[in-house]
C-alpha cells in the first residue's frame, strides 16, 4: 500500500510542500493529496490591495497541480483524529461529511481574522484575511461616495498595508488609522519618520493610543468613551487559527497553534507536521516564530526536509529558522523594509521608497510563479521509502 501524505491547505505554505513532495518522493510509493476549501491560490499578502480595487491574479488549483500527481481535494475540514489518522472534511465532491486516512498529515490551515473578540466586529467590520471578505470590502468601498470615511482599526503591517493602498487608491475618501499606541511602534526611528511622511502625503489621519470596545454598523465606540463615525470599517488587529487541531487532541499553545519540534514536527503526534502560521515553531534565536509568509517559507521548508529525510531513511537535514526583516508596503510606490535583531527588534538600518517597494514586488511575483510551478526542476529520479519509514528517530544534520 503506498503511503498517504495529507496536505490541508494550499496557501503559501500548504502549496510548497505539497509541490516539494511530488517533486521528491517517487510516486510508486506515495500518494498526496492537498485540501483546500476553495478552488484558487490565494495570494494573502495581496488581499489589501484586491478590496482597494486592484486585479489580483487567483490561479485554479487545478492547473498549479496539473501534471504534479497530486490530488486535489476541494472541501472543507472539519475535524482531525490524530488517534485514527483520518480527516473530516465537508463539501466539495461529497455530500455531506467524508472522511480521509493518512500516513503523514501537513498541518496548513493558516489563520485568519481575530475580530470576534471585540463586540460587533465580526457582524459589522471588514477584514483582508480572506479572499471573500476582501471581495466585500471592495463592494462595500465601490459604493461609497466622495468624503465616506473609512475607518481601520490595528496598525500593525496589515493596518498600515490597508489603510495606505486604500488611501492612494480611492483618494476621494477619507482614511482614517488607529493605533493602539504610537504609530510605528516596533520600527526604527527613521522608518517610523517615513510611515508618518507616507500617512501625511496621503492623507491619512492617524489616531495614536487609541483602542476599540465595539464597532456599530456606522461608528467605533473607543475605550476613552469617543465615538468615531465609519462608513466601513476594516479590522486588522490580530490574526487566530482555527480550533481544529485543538478539538482533535494535537497538543496546542493558548491561541491553538500546534506546538512542533525543530522538524516542524507535532510533540504530541509523531506524523503530524504543522507549517506556517498553524504551526509555534522556535526560531534559531529561541523566540517563537511570527505569522508571516516569510514564517510560512522557513517551516515548510524545514517539514520537507524532514518528512523527505524520515521516509526515505535519509538523515534529517536542518534548515534555516529566522526572521530578518519587516516588509511593509505603502501603496504601490513606497515601502519600508525594517531589519530586525535576534530579539525581533528594529535595527537602526531601513530601506524607504520606491527601492524596497520594488523589491516586494519582486518579492510577491517570485512567490506567485513558485506556487504556480510546484514541480519546477521536477527530478528524473525521485527517492522511494525506505523498507520502513522512520516516525521517531531523530538523526538531524545541521
Amino acid at each position: 500500500m503506498k503511503h498517504r501524505i495529507v496536505v490541508l491547505g494550499a496557501g503559501y505554505a500548504g502549496a510548497y510542500v505539497a509541490g516539494n513532495l511530488a517533486r521528491r518522493l517517487s510516486p510508486k510509493d506515495t500518494v498526496i493529496t492537498v485540501v483546500n476549501a476553495v478552488p484558487n491560490f490565494v495570494q494573502r499578502m495581496r488581499l489589501h490591495q484586491l478590496a482597494a480595487g486592484r486585479d489580483i491574479e487567483a490561479p485554479q488549483l487545478a492547473d498549479v497541480f496539473a501534471g504534479t500527481g497530486i490530488r486535489l481535494r476541494l472541501a472543507r475540514v472539519t475535524a482531525v483524529d490524530p488517534e485514527r489518522q483520518v480527516v473530516t472534511v465537508s463539501g466539495g465532491d461529497e455530500l455531506g461529511h467524508d472522511t480521509l486516512g493518512y500516513d503523514t498529515l501537513v498541518y496548513a490551515l493558516g489563520s485568519h481574522g481575530a475580530g470576534h473578540v471585540v463586540p460587533g466586529a465580526a457582524e459589522h467590520a471588514f477584514d483582508v484575511s480572506a479572499r471573500p471578505s476582501a471581495l466585500r470590502l471592495r463592494e462595500r468601498l465601490d459604493g461609497l461616495g466622495q468624503g465616506a470615511r473609512v475607518l481601520v482599526v490595528g496598525d500593525g503591517l496589515t493596518g498600515i498595508e490597508a489603510a495606505t493602498e486604500i488611501a492612494e487608491s480611492r483618494p476621494g475618501l477619507s482614511v482614517a488609522l488607529i493605533a493602539r499606541g504610537e504609530l510605528g511602534a516596533r520600527l526604527a526611528a527613521g522608518a517610523r519618520g517615513h510611515l508618518r511622511r507616507a500617512c501625511d502625503r496621503l492623507g491619512i489621519t492617524v489616531l495614536e493610543h487609541t483602542s476599540v470596545d465595539a464597532v456599530e454598523a456606522t461608528r467605533v465606540l473607543c475605550a476613552d468613551g469617543t465615538a468615531l463615525a465609519s462608513d466601513a470599517t476594516v479590522w486588522t488587529a490580530g490574526f487566530a487559527v482555527s480550533r481544529i487541531a485543538a478539538a482533535g487532541g494535537l497538543e496546542v499553545t493558548e491561541n491553538g497553534q500546534i506546538i512542533v519540534d525543530r522538524t516542524m514536527r507535532s510533540v504530541s503526534h509523531p506524523n503530524v507536521y504543522a507549517v506556517g502560521d498553524s504551526a509555534h515553531a522556535m526560531g534559531d534565536n529561541g523566540r517563537p516564530l511570527p505569522m508571516s509568509c516569510a514564517s510560512a517559507g522557513y517551516t515548510g521548508r524545514q517539514a520537507i526536509e524532514a518528512i523527505v529525510g524520515r521516509l526515505t531513511g535519509r538523515t534529517v537535514a536542518t534548515t534555516k529558522l529566522v526572521y530578518a526583516y519587516n516588509h511593509i508596503s505603502l501603496g504601490r510606490r513606497d515601502a519600508i523594509l525594517q531589519l530586525v535583531d535576534d530579539e525581533g527588534r528594529a535595527k537602526p538600518t531601513y530601506l524607504g521608497g520606491r527601492q524596497p517597494a520594488r523589491i516586494k514586488a519582486g518579492i510577491l511575483g517570485m512567490a506567485l510563479w513558485a506556487t504556480s510551478h510546484p514541480t519546477y526542476g521536477m527530478p528524473k529520479r525521485k527517492h522511494r521509502l525506505a523498507p520502513t519509514p522512520d516516525t521517531t528517530a531523530e538523526r538531524m544534520i545541521a
